[in-house]
């Protein structure tokens, strides 16, 4: 759970335990957003996660080196959203702290920024696995301030697997990625808006600091115990199965030195009756391990299917790749030499749109519920 100043108890300045740690954050509607130093879309991910599905939500971002830009001159996405070097002038009700920096590390340059923040009376979200609410000072500013720390990534899960069979009526698509950082969120939250549109019952389920800050809801499945991984992700899917359609949010690679476990735990918490697979156009190597090369689209597609059928018998229902670094026509070669090869449609949910996965989700739909 999140740490946080209580609401009813800020004179007093006592702090307490949120019962659901993310309470409140979807009611924000005035964000900051704290690139300082960071902007670029290695990253910035949660904030152009941010930009991109809380548009209406984000006042500015915050990198001091890059003020008087927009955030879409910036990242790339954000269209006039404009780049400021401080809170000044700023009517914010909450800094979101928009990186996702390898180990979760708070940047020491941005203690500062974030006491500025909590002194002006603004709420200070973070999703690092530094937790704001062990700072000291930071406790203090919150307490001075009324305001609240939310640290994202803070749980109490502790539930164990059961291996009971989920609800018939409810299918549950899981995306799974060649890599990390791949699009693996974005993918699930696109066929979900699709599906919505089509009027269908789907809910996107998050899985990662940045789609909890999005949708409001979720668990940090990277900074829960090994031993409850299975079992927190099983939870989370039975508090959602009155939906008919679950699209899961996938974390890491099953084949990542760094980030396999949290994967394995997903995919066996989860027990999907269909996967996505995605990868990016181009990429040789692990992120964030340069020397580690990766594995064949196949390999990697035998592997999670093997993993996955040690829960439940599940398929590849399609294929999205993140073809940001290439042009279009050689997304469209692309495109066409992954559906010869695997015989499954294929695409860029941005470039393309999320349709042709959307309809391979629903044509499994008619054949499990028929």
């Amino acid at each position: 759970m999140s740490l946080v100043v209580n609401p009813a108890a800020k004179e007093s300045g006592e702090l307490k335990r949120r019962i659901n740690p993310y309470e409140g954050i979807k009611s924000y509607g005035r964000i900051v957003l704290l690139t300082d130093g960071f902007s670029t879309p290695f990253f910035a991910k949660t904030a152009m996660s941010l930009l991109r599905y809380r548009h209406e939500d984000v006042v500015a971002v915050l990198d001091v080196n890059e003020a008087g830009k927009t955030a879409g001159e910036l990242l790339g996405v954000g269209g006039a959203v404009p780049v400021v070097s401080s809170l000044d002038g700023l009517d914010a009700d909450a800094m979101f702290l928009g990186t996702a920096l390898a180990g979760g590390q708070l940047p020491e340059a941005w203690s500062g920024t974030i006491l500025d923040a909590l002194n002006r009376g603004i709420d200070v979200v973070s999703g690092m696995h530094d937790f704001l609410a062990d700072d000291p000072g930071f406790r203090r500013a919150a307490e001075q301030g009324g305001c609240d720390l939310i640290d994202i990534r803070r749980n109490d899960e502790h539930s164990t697997s059961t291996g009971k069979p989920f609800r018939d009526e409810c299918l549950r698509i899981h995306t799974v990625g060649q890599d990390c950082s791949l699009g693996k969120m974005v993918v699930s939250l696109e066929i979900q808006r699709e599906l919505a549109r089509r009027e269908e019952d789907a809910e996107f389920v998050a899985t990662g600091q940045t789609g909890i800050m999005i949708s409001g809801t979720g668990i940090p499945v990277d900074c829960v115990v090994s031993d409850f991984v299975n079992g927190s992700v099983e939870a989370l899917v039975r508090r959602n199965d009155h939906h008919k359609i679950l699209l899961i949010e996938g974390q890491g690679s099953i084949s990542h030195p760094s980030f396999s476990a949290v994967t394995t735990g997903l995919l066996h918490g989860c027990a999907p009756d269909g996967l996505i697979y995605c990868y990016e156009v181009g990429r040789q190597f692990v992120k964030g391990l340069s020397d580690v090369s990766l594995w064949s689209h196949r390999k990697m597609m035998d592997a999670y299917l093997t993993m996955a059928s040690l829960r439940n018998s599940t398929r590849f229902l399609g294929i999205a790749m993140n073809s940001r670094n290439v042009s279009v026509a050689e997304a469209d070669a692309e495109r066409e030499r992954m559906q010869a090869e695997f015989g499954l449609p294929v695409c860029d949910v941005y470039r393309d749109g999320a349709s042709v996965l959307a309809d391979a989700v629903l044509e499994l739909k008619r054949e499990l519920h028929q």
